[in-house]
């Protein structure tokens, strides 16, 4: 009756049918090597470090991204987080399993700003971190928790890694952890996040996002 009434359509190109159909599925740039080997931006040919994270320290081991954040997945992400379309989160998961190697450890994810979460209702990065665990056979931990007022969106690259100093904390943390988000914008994000797991005890930090803003 629902889908008589109010007709799904595809969030990138408004066909009905689908909250993504085929052609846009098929149309995602996916994110393959050659890739920094640190923190995984697509690279002419493969490199230990790149641009982006050569000459500052990285707490994370490695981070991955199944696709790039352009136009068509800025919509995907959109409407799965700001128009509450949870059902993309199989799609995003999909993508992540069809592109990033299946790693090891306890699957967590970056905790959300309390204010948002309440104004949302849901946590896109705890959903994908329990499809890609299920996935991958992984056990799933909630580790992390992060104080209020840390939204990253508009702040310049180096505002962001100051806004996020210090926001997460973590009262343990198992050795080997697959930290998951969303989007992989300058890193700032998931190395405070990282930084925290290290403090708590992580020894290895892997980072896996949905999608990456590649420059």
């Amino acid at each position: 009756m629902l889908d008589l009434l109010l007709p799904q359509r595809c969030v990138v190109c408004s066909r009905t049918g689908e909250q993504l159909c085929g052609p846009c599925r098929a149309g995602i740039a996916t994110i393959t090597p050659p890739l920094c080997e640190r923190c995984g931006l697509p690279t002419v040919w493969p490199v230990a470090r790149c641009r982006d994270c050569s000459g500052r320290r990285v707490a994370f081991a490695s981070a991955r991204s199944a696709v790039r954040y352009d136009e068509p997945v800025r919509a995907i992400v959109g409407a799965w987080k700001e128009r509450g379309l949870r059902r993309l989160v199989a799609v995003a998961a999909e993508l992540v399993l069809e592109a990033v190697a299946a790693p090891s450890g306890v699957v967590t994810y970056v905790a959300p700003d309390p204010d948002r979460r309440l104004l949302r209702g849901h946590h896109p990065p705890r959903a994908l971190a329990e499809a890609l665990a299920d996935a991958w056979e992984l056990p799933v931990g909630d580790l992390l928790r992060r104080r209020a007022g840390t939204r990253q969106r508009g702040l310049s690259r180096a505002e962001r890694r100051r806004n996020v100093r210090g926001a997460f904390t973590a009262t343990r943390s198992p050795a080997r952890v697959v930290l998951v988000d969303d989007v992989y914008t300058s890193g700032a994000t998931v190395g405070a996040a990282a930084s925290a797991l290290r403090r708590a005890g992580a020894t290895e930090v892997r980072v896996v996002t949905f999608a990456r803003v590649v420059r």
